[in-house]
């Protein structure tokens, strides 16, 4: 191994460029499981929803097209988990409760934001890529030809 470098995977050491970070790509790494949950599609979802204001699990519900019972159950006691969000229970009947972003939740609506911005101005050179690449991967793919009986 080369002096100055670490023998944790994914570890940047020593690099002069501060703008530079890298995790660690090992399936036990903190930072993996993070973007895993809240880079996942409910979760997004979700972010964005209560970016506009509280809202309760049933309008949560029925914002989601797809989204089942237990996914949204499970999804928004990770982010609740992760302060992402935070929940209110009214002692009342039937129980109330309320979801809201906590500042970290804002901070992250801000970042999943660009990200959406950026794929709407670039989604046409991105289909024209798709394009390209379906049309080089059907060149290159060789032709099925039965052979003639006779």
């Amino acid at each position: 191994m080369e002096d100055g470098t670490s023998k944790a995977l994914g570890y940047c050491t020593g690099t002069e460029d501060d703008e530079v970070r890298q995790w660690d790509t090992r399936a036990d790494c903190d930072v993996r499981h993070i973007l895993d949950r809240v880079a996942d599609k409910w979760s997004l979802l979700v972010i964005a929803l209560l970016d506009r204001r509280t809202m309760r699990f049933s309008e949560l519900r029925r914002a989601i097209d797809g989204v089942s019972q237990r996914m949204l159950t499970v999804t928004l006691r990770h982010l609740e988990r992760d302060g992402i969000i935070s929940r209110t229970v009214y002692p009342v009947v039937p129980p109330r409760v309320d979801y809201e972003l906590t500042p970290l939740g804002m901070s992250l609506h801000r970042v999943i934001k660009s990200l959406v911005t950026w794929t709407e101005e670039h989604q046409q050179e991105i289909a024209a890529a798709h394009a390209a690449y379906d049309e080089r991967v059907a060149a290159e793919e060789p032709e099925l030809v039965s052979p003639r009986l006779g």
